[in-house]
């Protein structure tokens, strides 16, 4: 058993990489093709295009692990069925749970190093990613805090508390400073709305100007802001939640609690964090019986295939439950994890009947 344990762990683990690096470079050569079509603007040369692409490398890795522990799996068993040893194990009394434990041996591996990429490497590399692309384009230079987005504008910092779905600006204030690196005037609005032309429309306005000797506040119903900001910069430079890591992510909620915001899609983006490596066990097992099903049809081409549609099915399940947990306000928790329970079902379901027949 032991000899049948480590062939088929080498076996798939050979098998699942293959895929693996496969989908990486058509992933990655996918957003090489789409970032050439951005350059030339601004500062946005080839080199940074390339820079842009090596740095969503590790995002890549993460997302892609699941479906690449799927195909790689029954690519491997579709393999061994089309030899003939699939046969010759159960033959010689390897039930389907042994070799499922075997798989999730080999499967746990895979889980660990898809947390580790998303909580240390893909969160980091992709934001760097993004302010680079930023920065080359437009020239302006950002980062995000607990606090909101900072962004430098000219002679001006600007700080936003949060960014609404629909690009309107909560909590923003400006501190001007002159030529010479003084500080001029602090405006705090409670509202941002965009117009046109990178101006925006601010509500409820309180500005503190410093002159030599005095400092003066005054309040102002609405005031127009020109700034280099506009919608289209800022998704780009808004960190989403599901690209954060899981450690920033429960942080966040808590910032988030204490001032009384919204917090669900943090949350299941939190959720969605930790459960997710377990997703490649799930895909893993779920490969075993699919595969004892299929040996007397379809080759290997169609195998793969399968596994193709059953990744793509899993990815808009979760994205479903996703924007349905937000709608309809579920329990965080259970938006995350209901999409690894039914395939995990179907897995379980499919390696009972199978050792019934």
């Amino acid at each position: 058993m032991k000899v049948i344990r480590r062939y088929l762990s080498a076996e798939i683990t050979a098998s699942t990489l293959l895929v693996f690096a496969a989908l990486l470079m058509l992933f990655s050569f996918l957003d090489l093709i789409h970032e050439l079509g951005e350059l030339g603007k601004g500062g946005y040369r080839l080199p940074h295009i390339i820079a842009y692409v090596l740095l969503s490398v590790p995002g890549h890795i993460y997302e892609l692990f699941p479906i690449a522990a799927l195909i790689g799996t029954l690519f491997a068993l579709a393999q061994l069925v089309a030899n003939s040893e699939y046969t010759v194990m159960r033959v010689s009394g390897v039930s389907i749970p042994r070799m499922a434990f075997t798989l999730i041996e080999v499967g746990l591996l895979f889980s660990v190093l898809t947390f580790a990429i998303g909580e240390f490497i893909a969160p980091p590399a992709e934001q760097f990613a993004q302010q680079l692309r930023a920065r080359s384009i437009t020239g302006v230079i950002a980062q995000e805090f607990r606090s909101g987005l900072w962004v430098k504008d000219e002679r001006s910092f600007v700080n936003v508390s949060q960014v609404l779905p629909d690009s309107v600006l909560l909590g923003v204030r400006i501190y001007e400073f002159d030529g010479e690196h003084r500080l001029r005037k602090i405006s705090f609005a409670q509202r941002g709305e965009y117009r046109q032309d990178n101006t925006w429309r601010l509500r409820d306005v309180e500005q503190t100007s410093f002159e030599a000797t005095k400092m003066a506040v005054s309040r102002i119903d609405e005031a127009n802001w020109h700034s280099v900001l506009e919608p289209g910069l800022l998704s780009v430079l808004m960190v989403m939640p599901e690209q954060m890591s899981a450690w920033n992510l429960y942080s966040y909620v808590q910032h988030l609690r204490e001032n009384n915001q919204q917090t669900a899609r943090h949350e299941i983006a939190f959720w969605n964090k930790l459960i997710y490596p377990f997703a490649v066990l799930v895909m893993m097992v779920l490969a075993l019986p699919f595969a004892y099903y299929q040996q007397r049809a379809g080759g290997v081409g169609g195998k793969v295939f399968a596994g193709i549609m059953l990744g793509i099915g899993f990815a808009m399940l979760g994205r479903l439950f996703t924007y349905l947990g937000l709608l309809r306000d579920w329990p965080p928790f259970w938006s995350a994890i209901v999409p690894t329970l039914i395939f995990l079902s179907l897995a379980m379901g499919m390696m009972w009947w199978g050792e019934r027949r």
